[in-house]
């Protein structure tokens, strides 16, 4: 008999007390394995001593499986103007405190050209209002905060944190990843790593590396690679460093150099990951891009 059919079947009774499903009976699965489930709490904590061991083995698979899936895209998405991928490099986009939208450098010099040219007011490439001034930003990021944008909250912790101010930026960046915010994650990461805002607590750091890699988060999936190094998983850790070079992550591709030269992977797993690294960073490329990239490097900025 196959296996998922006997599987299937399985769920419709109760691990527990083997009562069946029906109109007046509904069972709940296990939240940690998906593979069982119980008609209520107490068939639950009955079952639990049995089940533990199988639960928390299942529990770790499907994390993996989760955790090892390539993501479409970098947490960073698309500009909402051109739509085309955001580059990694944060210097090169900027966050609308009007309407938290981040915008590439591309887009933003574009806008800012033809106001110039048009001799218009400047405004917001992507809602169109005025720029506001910096108290008015201020205020506007504190709107955004009261609305529940987790983006306005992870903002105004980062600037908590450049401020010193440790407890209110992780407030803020708990807050903001509650609502599912990636970056906000890997910055809940680094104040467990450092102590800052809350005690060390190196489970809890790699637990934000997990949510922010799940994410989309290249720097986090790279961090992810060098603690499985470190920790002797060297399968898992190359599996961290592909992932991570197809999201365009310059850190992860040298990381498969340097393991290729040692023989740890293969020339066709390399390659494989040469080509993915090269195709995420022509995915961010544009004519426009290029234009503001040379303005800027002309006049020596480096602006964020």
């Amino acid at each position: 008999m196959d296996q998922d059919k006997v599987a299937d079947d399985a769920m419709m009774f109760c691990a527990a007390c083997g009562i069946r499903e029906c109109d007046d009976i509904t069972l709940k699965t296990c939240n940690a394995c998906k593979s069982v489930r119980y008609c209520g709490v107490e068939c639950q904590k009955n079952h639990r001593p049995q089940h533990k061991r199988a639960c928390r083995k299942r529990a770790a698979e499907l994390r993996d499986e989760l955790l090892f899936t390539q993501p479409e895209s970098s947490y960073l998405g698309d500009c909402p103007i051109c739509m085309i991928p955001l580059p990694l490099d944060l210097k090169k986009s900027t966050m609308m405190t009007c309407c938290s939208k981040v915008v590439c450098r591309g887009c933003d010099y574009a806008n800012a050209e033809r106001g110039f040219q048009a001799k218009l007011v400047e405004k917001c490439p992507f809602c169109r209002k005025p720029k506001p001034s910096d108290k008015e930003a201020e205020e506007n990021v504190m709107k955004r905060i009261e609305a529940n944008d987790p983006v306005a909250m992870r903002e105004n912790g980062s600037e908590c944190y450049k401020k010193g101010d440790y407890s209110s930026a992780f407030e803020y960046f708990t807050k903001a990843a509650k609502l599912g915010d990636v970056l906000a994650h890997h910055q809940l990461s680094i104040c467990y790593a450092l102590g800052r805002g809350v005690e060390k607590d190196e489970k809890k750091e790699i637990f934000h590396w997990e949510e922010a890699a799940i994410g989309g988060h290249p720097n986090a999936r790279y961090n992810l690679g060098n603690h499985e190094w470190r920790n002797g998983r060297i399968e898992r850790s190359m599996k961290h460093y592909s992932i991570a070079a197809g999201q365009g992550h310059d850190g992860a591709i040298k990381a498969l150099k340097r393991q290729y030269t040692q023989g740890t992977i293969s020339k066709e797993n390399f390659a494989a990951s040469l080509r993915a690294h090269q195709a995420a960073l022509d995915g961010t490329k544009s004519p426009q891009r290029e234009v503001a990239e040379e303005y800027y490097r002309s006049r020596g900025q480096n602006r964020c």
